[in-house]
C-alpha cells in the first residue's frame, strides 16, 4: 500500500526529473510529459499544460491501471495517457516513462536515420533496442496502441515526426537512457556534417559487454 507520504516523495522525484530535462535540454516549452508507477497499480503523470521545468507538487494526476480512470480531482492529466498506460500494462518491470522532444533525437525521429547502439559503453546498454512508431496524433488511442505493439521489443521508441518515448525501471535509469539517446543522435548528426566516419564495435564485442561485463543486469526481451 502506497501512503500519502510515499506519493509525495514520488511527486518530488518527478518534479526533479522535469527540472533535469530542462537543464540538459532534453525538453523544451510545455511539450513533453513524464510519469512514474506507484505500487497501487496506478501511475502519477504530469497534468495537461504543465511546464516540466517548473512543476508544483499539485501538477500531477494519478491514473488507475485497473479502472482506467483518473483517481484525482482538480488537474486534468496529460492527454498522452494512452502511451504511458500502454507501457505500464505491457511492461510490469517499468517504473518510469519519459516523453519529450529533444532537438537531436527529434531530428532523427523525423528522418529515416538509424541510430547505432554500438558506439560507446552507455549506448550499448541504454540503446540496446530502438523501435520506430509510425505517426499518429498525440493523445490518440491509435498512438497508444502503436506504442503497445512495440513496447516489449525495445526501451527506446522514436515517435515519427513527434518526439521520443523512453522507459526504464526507475526515473534515474530513464533519465540516463534519454540523455544517452540525445548524445548518440547528436554524435551521429554532427559526424555526418563533419564527414567523420563513426566506427561501431563488432557485434561479438557488444554481446560480450552485455552478457559478461557486469555493467548492468542483462535485459530480458520478447523473442
Amino acid at each position: 500500500m502506497v501512503t500519502i507520504d510515499m506519493k509525495q516523495t514520488l511527486k518530488k522525484q518527478l518534479q526533479e526529473t522535469g527540472q533535469y530535462l530542462m537543464q540538459y535540454e532534453l525538453a523544451w516549452g510545455n511539450s513533453g510529459n513524464i510519469s512514474a508507477r506507484t505500487e497501487d497499480n496506478s501511475f502519477l503523470i504530469t497534468a495537461s499544460g504543465t511546464y516540466l521545468g517548473d512543476l508544483d507538487l499539485e501538477d500531477f494526476a494519478e491514473y488507475s491501471l485497473e479502472t482506467k480512470k483518473c483517481m484525482t480531482s482538480g488537474r486534468k492529466p496529460s492527454k498522452e495517457i494512452p502511451m504511458h498506460q500502454a507501457i505500464y500494462e505491457t511492461r510490469p518491470e517499468i517504473g518510469a516513462v519519459l516523453h519529450s522532444s529533444p532537438l537531436y533525437s527529434t531530428l532523427v525521429a523525423s528522418s529515416n536515420i538509424d541510430i547505432p547502439s554500438a558506439l560507446f559503453v552507455e549506448g550499448m546498454y541504454y540503446l540496446e533496442r530502438i523501435e520506430r512508431v509510425a505517426y499518429a496524433h498525440p493523445g490518440s488511442i491509435n498512438l497508444g496502441e502503436l506504442v503497445r505493439e512495440k513496447a516489449k521489443k525495445a526501451n527506446i521508441l522514436l515517435l515519427e515526426n513527434h518526439g521520443v518515448l523512453v522507459y526504464d525501471t526507475s526515473l534515474k535509469e530513464a533519465k540516463m537512457a534519454l540523455q544517452t539517446l540525445e548524445m548518440a543522435c547528436k554524435m551521429l548528426l554532427i559526424s555526418r556534417k563533419a564527414n567523420v566516419a563513426l566506427q561501431k564495435l563488432p557485434d561479438n564485442v557488444v554481446q560480450s559487454f552485455l552478457h559478461e561485463s557486469g555493467y548492468k543486469p542483462r535485459r530480458r526481451w520478447e523473442s
